[in-house]
């Protein structure tokens, strides 16, 4: 996102920065080898605090390259639900690299743009407005009424729904341990998405 919202200001010092390889034990490298000669191709973002933990590591990236790799839900309504968890938890890193990914899979910037500045968007597709309706009740209800649960049923059947939760409950992980771990954008870019106020995402 690159509107005058966008902060202009770095990520405190990463409390877990990536790991020289000469520090690394026996597993980590293992590990960063096998993240590195999957899709991903680098130990960067989420996993870069995860090589703490190396076999937890493996078994959440798995999880991830599910969600992102082979997940049969359209890739734009997946990354509409990577960026309201990025929102909810106002991760940096995440926001950064979905914002992008949501925009080149079709999702419209000022939709993007609407849900950075925490307002409901406006404009949306069907299966998108659905998307938005169910992730924000999920977050912030921490559940699903049952006119939500059976609208999203009939729209993207049982697995698709336990797909997008699963899509946004992942990000969530990823949050939580990237803004403990303090994980920055990279390369001094300015942080891209502003502070809000602590309050629930609007329905």
């Amino acid at each position: 996102m690159t509107t005058g919202s966008e902060a202009r200001f770095q990520i405190a010092p990463e409390r877990m920065p990536e790991i020289p390889e000469g520090k690394m034990t026996e597993d980590q490298k293992k590990a960063a080898a096998e993240l590195k000669a999957g899709p991903r191709g680098e130990v960067k973002g989420p996993f870069v605090a995860f090589l703490r933990s190396p076999d937890l590591m493996r078994r959440v990236q798995k999880v991830g390259e599910y969600i992102r790799f082979v997940c049969p839900l359209d890739k734009r309504l997946g990354e509409f639900a990577a960026i309201i968890g990025a929102r909810a938890w106002s991760q940096q890193f995440e926001w950064w690299a979905h914002y992008r990914q949501a925009l080149e899979a079709g999702l419209k910037r000022e939709i993007a743009d609407a849900v950075a500045e925490g307002r409901r968007p406006t404009g949306m597709a069907e299966d998108e407005e659905l998307v938005y309706d169910t992730l924000t009740e999920l977050i912030n209800t921490k559940g699903l009424s049952d006119t939500t649960y059976v609208r999203a049923v009939a729209k993207f059947g049982e697995p698709g729904l336990v797909d997008l939760i699963s899509i946004v409950g992942y990000y969530t992980m990823l949050a939580m341990v990237m803004n403990v771990a303090r994980t920055g954008v990279g390369d001094g870019k300015p942080l891209p998405l502003p502070a809000l106020p602590l309050r629930a995402l609007p329905l």
